[in-house]
């Protein structure tokens, strides 16, 4: 499984990310993404909300 890695800088905190692979990302404190790790989805639902996210906050190593 690929590293993720939410840039919080870039977050606006629209959720998409989180309706596409949930088990993956949660809201923190801030309403901004975080990841899970290990995340729980596999790497097509990772790419998908990684490719879905308007700011392209998600890095996928």
């Amino acid at each position: 499984m690929p590293e993720l890695k939410v840039d919080k800088e870039k977050c606006i905190g629209c959720g998409t990310c989180i309706a596409l692979a949930g088990a993956s990302f949660k809201f923190d404190e801030n309403g901004k993404a975080e990841e899970i790790l290990p995340p729980g989805d596999d790497v097509d639902t990772v790419k998908m909300a990684s490719d879905s996210c308007p700011v392209q906050a998600i890095e996928i190593k």
